[in-house]
């Protein structure tokens, strides 16, 4: 069966659907982007990319040009392509349940548009099981459709270069839906590891985890060397310097954004909230904010002074604000000192965020909560509580 495209990316104007959908574009296939937010289709459509991600424009642009590439709202596109990639996760709640109904939701969603002979592909992170609920969802509307689950494995900031450089996960029920799977991704990379789509479910949440753990170790080690009264970085230093076993030992700093914590909470819950280690982790990680507003009261009288939260993203080099845990600190220091102000110039969706010369003006005191490099050299004459270290100056507090 012919289609007149080869890939629908549905959810596809996001931080995961639109690097992936441009860059199988410039690849040669031709592909569309289903979004069903409007505003963001027609950013896309006019050439600009609606979130921060190096590279990503100068392909954006190119695949436009060459028109293998195209944003649409229009449901009906869906079933003009031969690879439906889905790109939606499966949420927690506020009581950090997960519910693995969402994405059997969407896939249900899209069957009027769906035909036989396609090839539907779960692309996000899911709840153990979710594509076996997906294959029942198929099979129960009797169409014949194929269903793999491929993760995606990007870090933001990296999409552009790890979509080709690091290997694909391919999964699938059939031999027939795995070589589908390998077709599409080979435009991507040679190098693909399949396995079942059990085991690529926990492969995807197992990573995030192990991550996640690690931060957590090093931030629980930096509160220790910390309230002994040493700086941690030096402590580091010396045990990650030529000592392999110890290189990957990460510094101390706020463990947040969309994926880390939230997949570690869809673990917990799958094996029955028996996962200490993961809930240990949770506390840490979400409790350093706390921690450091405590310590930071030994030495200061927050009370009187004017604190500046410089850095609002949950990360280094991006405009992405969400679950950032500097928001959390923010909070918290609202309570505690006389006002608070924010700054981040990565940051466009905060109308509360002032200028950073204005906040290093204004501020008595300077917290820097997302690590941007131009903060390492950046002239600050107030006091500044730096748990990343970006600035060389030791994270003792």
């Amino acid at each position: 069966m012919k289609f007149e495209n080869d890939v629908v990316v549905v959810g596809g104007c996001g931080h995961v659907g639109l690097p992936l959908a441009i860059i199988l574009a410039s690849k040669k296939l031709k592909v569309v982007a289903f979004d069903t937010n409007t505003q963001v289709v027609a950013t896309v459509n006019s050439g600009k990319m609606p979130f921060d991600e190096p590279g990503a424009p100068e392909v954006l642009t190119e695949v436009l040009r060459t028109k293998l590439f195209s944003a649409s709202s229009d449901k009906k596109l869906v079933s003009t392509a031969e690879h439906v990639v889905v790109v939606i996760g499966t949420p927690v709640d506020e009581h950090l349940n997960p519910d693995p109904e969402v994405v059997p939701n969407a896939v249900a969603q899209l069957l009027d548009v769906l035909k036989d002979g396609q090839h539907l592909v779960l692309r996000s992170t899911v709840y153990p099981g979710v594509t076996k609920l997906v294959e029942k969802v198929i099979a129960g509307s009797g169409k014949k459709i194929d269903v793999s689950f491929c993760p995606e494995r990007i870090a933001e900031g990296k999409a552009v270069e790890e979509l080709i450089a690091l290997p694909q996960i391919i999964s699938a029920r059939t031999t027939h839906a795995v070589d589908r799977a390998k077709s599409l991704f080979s435009n991507l990379t040679s190098n693909m590891i399949v396995v079942s789509p059990e085991e690529a479910e926990l492969a995807k949440l197992f990573t995030n985890t192990w991550r996640y753990i690690k931060f957590a170790a090093a931030n629980q080690l930096y509160t220790i060397a910390n309230d002994f009264g040493v700086d941690f970085e030096r402590v580091r230093h010396a045990i990650t310097t030529d000592y392999p076993r110890a290189a990957d030992m990460p510094g101390a700093g706020f463990a947040a954004g969309p994926c880390l914590f939230k997949d570690t909470m869809q673990l917990a819950a799958f094996n029955n909230n028996n996962f200490t280690l993961g809930h240990s982790s949770m506390m840490i990680n979400e409790g350093l904010p706390l921690y450091l507003v405590s310590r930071i009261e030994k030495n200061y009288d927050l009370s009187k002074m004017t604190v500046g939260v410089l850095g609002m993203a949950f990360k280094a080099e991006s405009d992405d604000i969400r679950s950032s845990l500097s928001y959390k600190l923010k909070r918290i220091l609202k309570f505690k000192a006389q006002s608070v102000i924010c700054a981040d110039a990565l940051v466009s969706d905060d109308e509360t965020l002032i200028g950073e010369a204005e906040l290093i003006d204004r501020a008595d005191l300077v917290v820097i909560g997302a690590p941007h490099k131009r903060y390492a050299s950046m002239p600050i004459s107030k006091p500044v509580i730096d748990i990343w270290n970006i600035r060389k100056q030791g994270v003792l507090i």
